[in-house]
């Protein structure tokens, strides 16, 4: 899965910089160009001549080091890599990452390119559960770099536990899955609805629910790293856009219900995960209401029902919903399911211990058209997205077993 791709290795300075010798082999054994950035830190490990040797390309240490004046060098590289592998990514680099810092040739090229980011973290036990380096990497996770987790063992400091960099054979044998995963929605287009809609009665006042979006962005990031061509239609939320998606930013009922439907022909997969106001006031005013004795009752109406539509308009199109319940869930989940026309659905008790709005996980139960019926325990909203993408992709495909 590797051939004929082109692959950026930066090398940053631990002691790990060894091990990105044998993995650069590796890498050139797969089939894959490498191009190897070390910083000044590596160099003091291991000499660039090793990796000139090994990937048989120019190595890179200096941004100012312009071996071709018609490019600007780290640009060049950047736009040049299909994938770019970070091994070891020392804690430094990534919070150097993390704040936007570009300081030398690599973090130069980290921040210029548009291709997929891989970082393989080598460091003491210690700096890895430190609380900035999780923050650090944990906001890398956010906005859509991969991680390849580090082993367990001996550390060069002497300590045994989490923070050895995995090893060459495992790292070549992630990218190859992730290569082909990549392959599993190539070119799908998908439609994904997140977070709440707000439905206003004044300048200053409107009805909304605690949806936060977190559901939705997940299954676009997912999406997305799977090969799919992602629609983003969002409710007023402060997450970031997952890379490669596309967002429209709506805020009432109204201007989702549009928006969907006008992106629905095109689309193949249609999640809709968001929190969709049911009623909306009657009346607004344009001036803020002032108070005044006594109670005030607010007349509310129909919002349109985006999934019904959906539902009834369905031709090519795969449609998942969701549904959030606090009883009877899965007798309320079937009744969804079947009379709004749809696919699949994902049912959340938000009754339940770490699951629905405003938390990072989630408990939900799994149902198709074609009775599959499939429970997904406590999770994280990432973990669970994966999980309801690559049923999507296999429903899809035909592919029950």
């Amino acid at each position: 899965m590797l051939k004929g791709k082109r692959i950026v290795l930066g090398v940053s300075g631990g002691i790990a910089a060894y091990k990105a010798a044998a993995l650069t082999s590796k890498l050139v054994q797969s089939g894959a160009h490498v191009k190897v950035i070390m910083t000044e830190s590596a160099q003091k490990f291991v000499a660039p001549t090793t990796f000139q040797a090994l990937s048989r390309q120019p190595v890179y240490t200096d941004t100012f080091d312009e071996q071709d004046p018609s490019q600007i060098q780290h640009i060049d590289v950047a736009d040049w890599a299909d994938l770019i592998l970070l091994a070891p990514a020392t804690a430094n680099v990534i919070g150097k990452l993390t704040g936007g810092i570009a300081d030398d040739m690599l973090t130069t090229t980290l921040l210029a390119t548009e291709a997929p980011v891989y970082l393989a973290p080598a460091m003491n036990v210690h700096m890895y559960s430190h609380p900035a380096v999780m923050h650090n990497m944990k906001q890398l996770d956010d906005w859509g770099f991969k991680f390849i987790e580090p082993g367990e063992g001996y550390l060069a400091c002497g300590y045994v536990g989490k923070g050895r960099l995995e090893e060459p054979e495992t790292i070549v044998k992630v990218l190859e899955e992730e290569q082909k995963k990549k392959q599993l929605l190539k070119g799908v287009k998908v439609l994904i609805t997140a977070g709440p809609t707000r439905e206003k009665i004044d300048p200053v006042r409107f009805f909304t629910n605690p949806s936060t979006g977190k559901m939705g962005y997940a299954l676009a990031r997912q999406a997305s790293s799977l090969g799919a061509e992602v629609t983003l239609v969002s409710g007023p939320v402060g997450l970031s856009t997952p890379a490669g998606v596309r967002r429209i930013d709506v805020t009432t009922a109204e201007e989702m219900y549009h928006q969907v439907l006008e992106h629905y022909p095109a689309s193949e997969l249609v999640i809709k995960s968001a929190a969709v106001a049911d009623y909306r006031p009657r009346v607004t005013y344009d001036q803020k209401m002032k108070k005044t004795p006594g109670e005030y009752v607010v007349e509310m109406e129909r919002t349109r029902d985006i999934l019904m539509e959906l539902g009834e308009r369905k031709e090519h199109q795969y449609l998942i919903g969701f549904a959030a319940e606090t009883q009877d869930v899965e007798e309320y989940g079937r009744q969804k399911l079947k009379s709004k026309n749809l696919d699949a659905i994902v049912i959340n008790n938000v009754s339940e211990e770490g699951a629905g709005f405003g938390v990072d996980t989630n408990v939900s139960l799994w149902l198709t058209k074609d009775g599959e019926q499939k429970s997904f325990p406590l999770m994280s909203k990432d973990d669970l997205a994966k999980r309801i993408i690559e049923e999507a992709a296999r429903q899809m495909k035909g592919d029950y077993a």
